[in-house]
């Protein structure tokens, strides 16, 4: 069926040129207990490419912001020293979000380009997630620019036993590494490993002393949004390996979390494609963590971006041009998922493609 927030007539939308243009875009920053988020946070907050931005914290008392506030912490909205704004986060990040767009529209905090919302060190970020999905108005203000886990290099290997420490790296669309240069080289290569096989497809950066390219956290540009939703092919020959069959090997890991793409040459039907996703999400339940990709729609020139969160599918978007490759490509996140059920319920839904000479492989 179609999103719900989706007209019958025009479901895609305008096509754009990058996922979300038009509307706020947000970025989750998340990661463990004591990883580095928010001394990350605060270096973006001073850097040109990070200021004019609203900072979300769900924990605000444990924020170490400190002379950067120009008011009291105990106040709900915060002013920034370089004009930001930062909120005290309840429970309800709708409510929160809801909010704060209000306040900008009257004036009543400086206007802001962007969202960045700093989860809990101990928190499972999928709610956050799914917020732009559950609610009409936000999601016609704000648009998802990715999930930034941050992780200490240090204590990784004492935090991965840890399920949300694996839950926030197994759902990152983009993985930022801390206090590299104060663990030894086994240690390294003990969590990339790990990196390997828990996010395949997440983009991976160091930070040096704490510092790392704001534009890296940010959203990045359009000629980047496929590397980064795809970002195994920036870096294949690490751990996107194809064997012999044309199938990606499974990305097995002890706790259970797995990877995979599903890809697709020939175009598709949009109401095949719409019913095989809503069929895997009915009958994997929970375990499917998160959806996200590109589909080549016949009798559309661009590719339409797909997003779910377990259940909830975000309103599909189509972009103006292809960003790589032209064919489907769907990047599959769960957690006790069977890889080989998964593409055949897929590949028997995508058999009742109206098009002649559909051929497609997983």
């Amino acid at each position: 069926m179609l999103h719900p927030f989706a007209p019958k007539e025009t479901p895609f939308g305008r096509p754009a040129a990058r996922p979300g243009q038009g509307r706020i875009p947000l970025t989750v920053v998340t990661g463990f207990l004591g990883a580095g988020k928010t001394t990350l946070i605060r270096a973006l907050l001073r850097s040109e490419a990070g200021a004019r931005s609203a900072l979300i914290v769900n924990e605000f008392g444990e924020i170490g912001i400190d002379d950067a506030l120009l008011r009291t912490s105990d106040e709900r909205t915060v002013l920034l020293g370089n004009g930001c704004v930062c909120c005290a986060a309840s429970s309800d990040l709708h409510r929160t979000l809801r909010e704060l767009f209000a306040d900008r529209t009257r004036g009543q905090v400086p206007d802001f380009d962007r969202v960045i919302v700093e989860t809990s060190g101990v928190a499972d970020p999928t709610p956050v997630l799914q917020a732009l999905a559950t609610d009409r108005a936000l999601a016609a203000q704000f648009a998802l620019a990715g999930l930034v886990t941050v992780v200490d290099a240090v204590n990784a290997s004492a935090s991965a036993r840890q399920p949300e420490w694996r839950k926030q790296v197994a759902l990152a669309d983009r993985i930022i590494v801390t206090k590299g240069d104060l663990a030894e080289p086994f240690v390294l290569e003990r969590l990339g490993s790990m990196l390997d096989e828990l996010a395949p497809h997440a983009l991976r950066a160091t930070a040096v002393a704490g510092d790392i390219d704001p534009r890296y956290v940010l959203a990045p540009g359009a000629e980047e949004m496929g590397r980064v939703t795809f970002a195994a092919d920036a870096h294949d020959h690490d751990h996107d390996h194809n064997d012999h069959s044309g199938h990606h090997h499974d990305h097995h890991h002890s706790e259970r979390y797995q990877t995979f793409t599903l890809t697709r040459e020939a175009p598709i039907d949009w109401a095949v494609m719409q019913q095989a996703l809503d069929t895997l999400s009915a009958l994997v339940g929970p375990s499917l963590l998160r959806l996200k990709g590109f589909v080549r729609v016949r009798g559309r020139p661009g590719p339409v971006v797909v997003h779910r969160v377990q259940h909830l599918s975000h309103a599909p978007e189509e972009l103006s041009a292809w960003p790589g490759e032209e064919r489907t490509r769907l990047v599959v996140i769960g957690q006790d998922l069977d890889q080989a059920k998964v593409t055949a319920l897929v590949e028997a839904v995508w058999a009742f493609d109206p098009g002649e000479g559909a051929r497609h492989h997983v």
